[in-house]
């Protein structure tokens, strides 16, 4: 459930994404991603379509002190996996596999609503500068642009960032 603070995320977020030709959302099926996007949804009059393969990294099977380092070095080592959690490698193959089929999918302008780990991972993949410092400075929301770079590449860009501390002002 989004606090009284993430709901007014989700209003600006729904203004800003507004300004562009959305005909498809697919999200992560968490409760926190997918309320993030409902009220734009609702406002232009779109389903959300959940797929499980954009949802965040499990990074552990149980709580783990050392999970900033686990982050931070599944950057360099893709294999890295805490006891009981998914390795930067297989969440970059189930993101990727939505991330293509959306773009695949005969849409204009789609859209998918994911998590910062599994994002930022595949913003390095892209972008190997992108890395933990990438992580770091996620904001919620944040949204970023893949665009195509020629070759079968991409390139992406952040296009717009909702981080203010006072959101009471």
């Amino acid at each position: 459930m989004l606090t009284e603070i993430g709901q007014k995320q989700t209003t600006a977020l729904a203004r800003f994404l507004s300004n562009y030709p959305i005909d498809q959302i697919v999200s992560s099926s968490y409760t926190r991603a997918r309320q993030s996007i409902e009220p734009f949804a609702t406002n232009v009059g779109l389903p959300v379509h959940l797929d499980r393969r954009l949802t965040e990294r499990t990074l552990a099977g149980s709580p783990i002190d050392n999970w900033r380092e686990v982050v931070r070095d599944s950057f360099e080592d893709l294999e890295l996996r805490a006891p009981g959690g998914e390795s930067a490698r297989e969440v970059l193959a189930r993101g990727w596999a939505a991330i293509t089929e959306l773009l695949n999918g005969g849409h204009r302008f789609p859209i998918a609503v994911t998590h910062g780990n599994l994002l930022s991972l595949v913003l390095n993949s892209l972008d190997p500068n992108f890395g933990y410092a990438g992580w770091e400075s996620l904001a919620n929301p944040d949204v970023f642009a893949l665009k195509e770079a020629g070759d079968g590449r991409w390139a992406f860009e952040r296009v717009w960032s909702e981080f203010k501390k006072d959101w009471n002002a």
